[in-house]
């Protein structure tokens, strides 16, 4: 077992590309395991605390300005550029809507272990991710109204009290699991945790396909328009994050690059109100295939921008 994890752990973004298409293929597959989805999300941010390390992640929130400025730029300025340039553009109504919503939404808490993954801040991105998911009932409903005249019902108290006790409850087994195992021995099971999460994510990966395919075959010029969209989207949005945030250094302006593309547009759904275009919700689920493929294709990329992932991080945050 601790072979195939460390092999998962050394092989996680080739993985987690095989999985989107798994659940493509297999569809039953798909619709068996989204009902893991929900746990998963706390299995999941567990795992990630064990791996990352502490005074990386304490570092970053004694500068809260950086934090501050990083989730600044992915609840508000992220949007108001993506709704400017396609305004500015012959892009569908309903694509632009979907993009623009998608910018606005939080980075998905699993940015944390694919940035570890791609050898990048993983402290930075489950910090910010963290503070963004906490903020977004209240920044999207207004700018969802402002930019789209869209009205979202996120449910700001239950919201922030049910994420609230999900992480409280994941730092306490986090701490109690990096007890057991030792300060000493962390490092050399680094590869194992890195096999657990990509296991998780992995269940992530297939159950979020659930439904995709019927719609693939029902309609596949639109699914493929809109595919195409997303993978322009994703990218752009993690370029534009990397370039607003280079003066923070290489390392951590890709972070913030990575967790501006790959947002949280499942937290959106249950906000959407009735009658939305079922189109939107269409961009959507498509949108979750970049996120994943991305990763593996540009991981050569990372490597040669950063170096070997599985360099330890270090424990100092400057602007170098």
């Amino acid at each position: 077992m601790s072979r195939l994890l460390a092999f998962l752990g050394g092989h996680a973004t080739w993985v987690l590309f095989v999985g989107v298409f798994l659940g493509l293929a297999l569809p039953g597959l798909a619709a068996v395991a989204r009902p893991l989805l929900a746990p998963a999300v706390a299995v999941l941010l567990i795992a990630t605390l064990v791996r990352i390390d502490w005074q990386v992640m304490l570092a970053h929130i004694r500068r809260p300005w950086v934090t501050g400025l990083v989730t600044a730029w992915l609840l508000i300025g992220s949007p108001l550029l993506m709704a400017g340039l396609l305004a500015l553009s012959p892009t569908p109504q309903n694509l632009s809507t979907a993009v623009v919503l998608m910018a606005a939404a939080p980075p998905i808490l699993s940015a944390a272990p694919i940035a570890i993954m791609l050898g990048l801040d993983g402290a930075l991105a489950l910090v910010v991710g963290l503070t963004a998911t906490l903020l977004t009932p209240f920044t999207v409903p207004p700018l969802a109204l402002v930019l789209l005249g869209l009205e979202l019902d996120i449910g700001t108290l239950d919201f922030m009290l049910r994420l609230c006790a999900i992480v409280a409850a994941s730092f306490v087994a986090a701490f109690l699991i990096r007890r057991v195992i030792g300060r000493e021995r962390l490092p050399r099971v680094a590869a194992h945790l890195d096999g657990t999460v990509v296991i998780v994510m992995l269940i992530f990966a297939i159950a979020i396909m659930d439904g995709v395919t019927e719609t693939l075959l029902a309609q596949p010029v639109l699914v493929g328009l809109w595919l195409l969209g997303a993978f322009i989207a994703n990218p752009a949005l993690q370029l534009f994050g990397a370039l607003a945030f280079a003066w923070l250094g290489r390392r951590r302006a890709l972070t913030v690059g990575l967790v501006s593309g790959n947002c949280n547009m499942g937290l959106l759904l249950a906000a959407f109100p009735p009658g939305t275009e079922f189109e939107v919700v269409l961009y959507f689920a498509v949108a979750q295939l970049p996120m994943y493929m991305l990763p593996a294709i540009l991981l050569p990329l990372y490597r040669r921008l950063v170096g070997d992932p599985h360099k330890p991080e270090s424990p100092s945050v400057g602007t170098g």
